[in-house]
């Protein structure tokens, strides 16, 4: 069965907005998702667009997507290619959609001149992780990630910036 890889249009938020609840229900956070269709349809007809998207399409239907974007590594001194998420149905799993995926996204990240190519995985997704070493992968040791969000992030941004706002009225007097 042949995949054909193409870039997502905005006509394509509903079935990537399913793939990504999908994604959610195999990874048990169904609840987690906040994205709305109409939310992935505005951001994606956006000047500068927060991500760019990848679709697998099989028979002309979507199966699998790969979202990414752009960021910069300060060591490197040159872009880098982040996959936030790839993902495939089940039922399109093994013929070759992944894989195809990966290599689109390894050929975007070469034309960009990305000198990275990098995503997260779920250390319990053995799956993927066989799938990624399979191409060729390997896992960045020595690093934990860490993420604030919610409210943890709100209180934070705001203690920060009432603690900022008072040591600059104090430096302010001094001056």
């Amino acid at each position: 069965m042949s995949v054909l890889i193409r870039q997502a249009v905005p006509e394509d938020a509903p079935e990537i907005y399913e793939m990504i609840r999908a994604l959610a229900e195999y990874e048990n956070e169904e609840n987690s998702v906040k994205v709305s269709a109409e939310d992935l349809r505005e951001q994606m007809q956006l000047s500068e667009r927060p991500f760019e998207c990848l679709l697998a399409i099989q028979n002309g239907v979507a199966c699998g997507f790969a979202l990414y974007f752009y960021t910069y590594s300060t060591w490197e001194g040159s872009r880098s290619l982040y996959l936030e998420d790839l993902f495939v149905y089940p039922t399109a799993r093994g013929t070759g959609a992944g894989a195809a995926l990966m290599t689109a996204l390894a050929t975007i990240a070469q034309e960009n001149q990305c000198r990275r190519f990098e995503w997260s995985v779920l250390d319990w997704n053995s799956p993927a992780i066989n799938f990624y070493e399979r191409l060729g992968a390997e896992p960045v040791s020595g690093w934990t990630r860490y993420r604030m969000e919610g409210d943890t992030l709100r209180n934070f941004a705001r203690d920060k910036a009432t603690t900022n706002t008072t040591s600059d009225r104090r430096q302010a007097k001094r001056a």
